[in-house]
Protein backbone atom coordinates (compact mmCIF):
# COMPACT_ATOMS: atom_id res chain seq x y z
CA UNK A 1 0.00 0.00 0.00
CA UNK A 2 0.79 3.65 -0.94
CA UNK A 3 -0.42 6.39 0.91
CA UNK A 4 -0.70 9.95 0.02
CA UNK A 5 0.46 11.90 2.53
CA UNK A 6 0.15 15.51 0.72
CA UNK A 7 -0.89 17.38 -2.36
CA UNK A 8 0.41 20.21 -4.10
CA UNK A 9 -1.67 22.72 -3.21
CA UNK A 10 -1.41 25.10 -6.04
CA UNK A 11 -1.13 21.96 -8.76
CA UNK A 12 -4.96 20.75 -7.52
CA UNK A 13 -6.12 24.53 -7.66
CA UNK A 14 -4.98 24.93 -11.15
CA UNK A 15 -6.39 21.59 -12.22
CA UNK A 16 -9.67 22.32 -10.21
CA UNK A 17 -10.05 25.59 -11.99
CA UNK A 18 -9.39 24.64 -15.57
CA UNK A 19 -12.03 21.60 -14.60
CA UNK A 20 -14.84 24.10 -13.36
CA UNK A 21 -13.83 27.12 -16.42
CA UNK A 22 -14.43 23.85 -18.72
CA UNK A 23 -17.94 22.38 -16.97
CA UNK A 24 -18.86 26.70 -17.60
CA UNK A 25 -18.12 25.86 -21.24
CA UNK A 26 -20.09 23.16 -21.69
CA UNK A 27 -23.36 25.01 -19.82
CA UNK A 28 -22.81 28.20 -21.56
CA UNK A 29 -24.65 27.48 -24.48
CA UNK A 30 -27.57 26.45 -22.69
CA UNK A 31 -27.81 29.82 -21.37
CA UNK A 32 -27.43 31.41 -24.08
CA UNK A 33 -30.38 29.33 -25.83
CA UNK A 34 -32.70 30.53 -22.82
CA UNK A 35 -31.33 33.85 -22.84
CA UNK A 36 -32.35 34.59 -26.61
CA UNK A 37 -35.49 32.92 -26.13
CA UNK A 38 -36.41 34.59 -23.12
CA UNK A 39 -35.62 37.70 -25.14
CA UNK A 40 -37.60 36.94 -28.03
CA UNK A 41 -40.75 35.41 -26.34
CA UNK A 42 -41.37 36.85 -23.06
CA UNK A 43 -44.21 39.30 -22.80
CA UNK A 44 -42.06 42.66 -22.31
CA UNK A 45 -39.55 41.93 -25.56
CA UNK A 46 -36.59 43.69 -24.26
CA UNK A 47 -33.90 43.65 -26.40
CA UNK A 48 -31.32 44.14 -23.56
CA UNK A 49 -32.20 40.02 -22.15
CA UNK A 50 -30.04 39.13 -25.18
CA UNK A 51 -26.72 40.97 -24.45
CA UNK A 52 -27.26 39.87 -20.50
CA UNK A 53 -27.00 36.46 -21.53
CA UNK A 54 -24.45 36.88 -23.68
CA UNK A 55 -22.49 39.47 -21.03
CA UNK A 56 -23.26 36.24 -18.28
CA UNK A 57 -22.29 32.89 -20.89
CA UNK A 58 -18.69 34.54 -21.64
CA UNK A 59 -17.95 35.69 -17.71
CA UNK A 60 -19.42 32.19 -16.59
CA UNK A 61 -16.33 30.07 -17.60
CA UNK A 62 -14.29 32.74 -15.94
CA UNK A 63 -16.23 33.09 -12.62
CA UNK A 64 -16.13 29.51 -12.34
CA UNK A 65 -12.74 29.22 -13.10
CA UNK A 66 -12.17 31.24 -10.02
CA UNK A 67 -14.95 29.59 -8.29
CA UNK A 68 -13.01 26.30 -8.84
CA UNK A 69 -9.24 27.53 -8.62
CA UNK A 70 -10.53 28.93 -4.28
CA UNK A 71 -12.13 25.40 -3.78
CA UNK A 72 -9.63 23.24 -5.22
CA UNK A 73 -6.98 25.65 -3.24
CA UNK A 74 -8.84 25.13 0.10
CA UNK A 75 -9.69 21.43 -0.75
CA UNK A 76 -6.07 20.93 -1.20
CA UNK A 77 -5.46 22.55 1.95
CA UNK A 78 -7.90 20.76 4.40
CA UNK A 79 -6.70 17.22 2.59
CA UNK A 80 -3.31 17.96 3.78
CA UNK A 81 -3.93 19.48 7.34
CA UNK A 82 -6.00 16.10 7.63
CA UNK A 83 -3.81 13.75 5.65
CA UNK A 84 -1.64 14.89 9.09
CA UNK A 85 -4.26 13.92 10.97
CA UNK A 86 -5.09 10.35 9.78
CA UNK A 87 -3.08 9.33 7.34
CA UNK A 88 -4.20 10.19 3.85
CA UNK A 89 -5.84 7.76 0.97
CA UNK A 90 -4.06 4.42 0.71
CA UNK A 91 -3.76 3.27 -2.41
CA UNK A 92 -2.71 0.07 -4.15
CA UNK A 93 -0.50 0.40 -7.06
CA UNK A 94 0.52 -2.61 -9.24
CA UNK A 95 3.87 -2.59 -11.32
CA UNK A 96 3.47 -3.34 -15.06
CA UNK A 97 6.81 -5.47 -15.90
CA UNK A 98 8.40 -3.63 -19.62
CA UNK A 99 7.97 -5.41 -22.39
CA UNK A 100 10.06 -4.53 -25.27
CA UNK A 101 7.37 -5.57 -28.37
CA UNK A 102 6.28 -3.63 -31.24
CA UNK A 103 2.70 -2.38 -31.00
CA UNK A 104 2.43 -4.50 -34.39
CA UNK A 105 3.63 -7.15 -35.54
CA UNK A 106 6.71 -6.67 -36.85
CA UNK A 107 7.34 -7.99 -40.53
CA UNK A 108 10.94 -8.98 -42.02
CA UNK A 109 11.05 -7.22 -45.33
CA UNK A 110 11.16 -9.69 -48.66
CA UNK A 111 14.79 -10.74 -49.74
CA UNK A 112 14.40 -9.46 -54.18
CA UNK A 113 17.55 -11.89 -54.22
CA UNK A 114 15.07 -15.14 -52.88
CA UNK A 115 11.87 -14.44 -55.25
CA UNK A 116 14.18 -15.10 -58.08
Amino acid sequence: MHIVKSVGVLSVAKIMGMMYACMALIFAPFLLLIGVMASAFGQQKNPLAGFFSVGIAVLMPIFYGAIGFIAGLLGALLYNLFARWVGGFELQLEVQPQTLTAPYPIIPPTNPASNS
